[in-house]
């Protein structure tokens, strides 16, 4: 009895190390980041002609709608301080211009923040203008503010490693101090709610705090102490978001068992005769024509979605199931016409992702850029002399490469 509990303790010191001694899934994080963003910004670059009528003055949900349906529901967006159309395309320039750096892991932590108030601004003046991958992307922003999604494959931790630290230069600063003033306007004419308010602050305020133990006590007790805490939030909001993608497909695939159509196997036949899921009638026309192909993928998309949240900690399973539902989920953006509900749903597949097969992509993708670039000589043999830091791990006692920020 001794002995276990003994056991006990020591594999749950184990794993209390394990959570708060690191950012868990560097590279999920990455994919997740640059999926959601890159969702988001082609997006509104596809809907750029007709922003207007969308999320603008031009569209049939008015201002007047927008604004009593705003005051019930208590939803987020800046596009209700004022019904400008000036105001209107500077937040959405705003949008498209965080999701870019956002792609880029540039100042990743402001311009997450910066990003997440995009999405909701844009989303919640319109509600009726989305689908199921918008709110995902409406999730997925708030989560991604957690996280430290820029440990890798960003220009944050490129500039770790070649500064020591990623908040070295006034950008980040001159960001977080503009983010300020809006904080406080939204304070002062009452246009935050309480818990938006709070959350907006202790964002400030704590990125303002680590600013400050970075550059003034960059290997003390106080970075010590904020890494952990850091990395606790991140590993948090990764499990959230596996847990938010696990609701998602459990959701969907019992609510289909639920459907007579799903039950006798013909539900994919009907929207593949609606014109507006049709981009390729030909196509459609010859899936739609072989009811047993039919029914394989109506069953098949049912099985693999009830089944994938018991599988997540079967490795193999779990692996066969996630290229399955990517390539369902590949074949609705072709078939059905919805590409951005698919890059969505993708994008979070993605936190699922063996690392072994992540690094593989980066290190051929790293491969391509240098065969498309080639490096000059003695940067090349500079970088072979001073091997880099692995994101995510400590320089020295405190961890000052890691990126993102808290």
């Amino acid at each position: 009895m001794v002995d276990a509990l003994r056991r006990a303790r020591a594999a749950a010191g184990r794993a209390v190390a394990q959570v708060s001694g690191r950012s868990l899934g560097p590279y999920q994080s990455a994919v997740v980041r640059i999926g959601f963003s890159a969702t988001w910004l082609l997006f509104l670059l596809r809907e750029f002609p007709d922003r207007g009528e969308l999320y603008g003055p031009d569209g049939p949900w008015s201002f007047a709608l927008a604004e009593r349906l705003i005051a019930s529901n208590h939803a987020f967006t800046v596009l209700m301080w004022s019904d400008s159309a000036l105001w209107f395309e500077t937040v959405y320039a705003v949008s498209v211009l965080s999701s870019l750096l956002l792609v880029l892991g540039w100042r990743t932590r402001a311009t997450s923040v910066v990003f997440m108030i995009g999405v909701l601004s844009l989303q919640n003046r319109s509600v009726f203008m989305g689908d199921g991958g918008d709110n995902v992307i409406h999730l997925m922003a708030m989560y991604l503010v957690l996280t430290r999604c820029a440990q890798v494959w960003s220009l944050d931790a490129r500039r770790a490693r070649l500064r020591g630290s990623a908040s070295e230069g006034a950008a980040g600063p001159v960001l977080w101090v503009v983010l300020g003033a809006v904080f406080a306007y939204g304070a002062v004419t009452a246009s935050f709610g309480y818990g938006w308010l709070a959350a907006f602050a202790a964002l400030w305020v704590v990125s303002a705090v680590w600013w400050m133990v970075d550059r003034y006590e960059p290997e003390g007790e106080g970075r010590a102490v904020l890494d952990v805490l850091a990395n606790l939030v991140h590993n948090a909001g990764m499990l959230v978001i596996m847990a938010e993608v696990c609701l998602i497909y459990a959701t969907a695939g019992w609510y289909k068992i639920q459907g007579s159509r799903w039950q006798d196997g013909t539900a994919l036949y009907y929207p593949l005769g609606l014109d507006y899921f049709t981009p390729w009638p030909g196509l459609s026309a010859v899936l739609a024509g072989s009811g047993t192909l039919v029914m394989l993928l109506s069953y098949g998309t049912v099985v693999v979605q009830v089944a994938f949240p018991f599988t997540v900690f079967n490795r193999r399973v779990k692996n066969v199931l996630l290229a399955l539902m990517m390539m369902e989920h590949a074949g609705i953006a072709v078939l059905l016409g919805l590409p951005f509900f698919s890059m969505a749903m993708i994008a979070a597949d993605a936190v699922f992702l063996p690392t072994g097969f992540l690094v593989w992509l980066g290190a051929r993708a790293a491969g391509r850029v240098r065969a498309a670039a080639p490096v000059p000589e003695a940067a090349a043999q500079a970088a072979v002399a001073r091997p880099a830091p692995v994101a995510g791990e400590p320089v020295g006692r405190v961890g000052k490469v890691q990126a993102g920020g808290p």
